[in-house]
């Protein structure tokens, strides 16, 4: 039997639903197959792969992809980490579990590189911190 499916999504799959995969891939990968997407596809954003690798999760073969009407659809879990895909995210089937997880867009941070800097690790810290109370609730 495969593996129940997790679907994180957010408006353009570059950091924070790029951040949960990869934390879904760490702590989830061995129970559920894990994936995300976007509302649209902005790319890969280079300050996201590199406040994972401080903490040692490479996510630099993973890709922008906008949502598949077919993963959805077989989803499990779907999990939308922004306003935006959350109010925009297609109708999901009965069967899916949606929910709702909100954390700042840290593509949008201003200030010096210190202060983005500390908004990426805040951000990469707060999704990895609720991924782990998924998988110690169940959900």
């Amino acid at each position: 039997m495969s593996k129940p499916i997790i679907y994180f999504l957010c408006t353009g799959n570059s950091c924070r639903s790029q951040i949960a995969e990869g934390f879904g891939s760490k702590h989830l990968g061995e129970q559920y197959a894990v994936y995300s997407a976007g509302i649209e596809a902005h790319g890969l954003n280079p300050k996201a792969v590199d406040i994972m690798a401080e903490v040692g999760v490479d996510i630099t073969n993973q890709e922008s992809n906008i949502i598949d009407n077919d993963l959805l659809a077989r989803a499990d879990y779907v999990i939308t980490l922004c306003g935006d895909a959350n109010d925009n995210c297609p109708v999901t089937p009965s069967h899916v579990t949606r929910m709702h997880w909100g954390f700042e867009d840290p593509a949008k941070a201003t200030g010096s590189e210190e202060e983005i800097h500390a908004i990426f690790a805040d951000v990469r810290d707060a999704i990895e911190e609720r991924i782990i109370q998924f998988k110690n609730e169940g959900k």
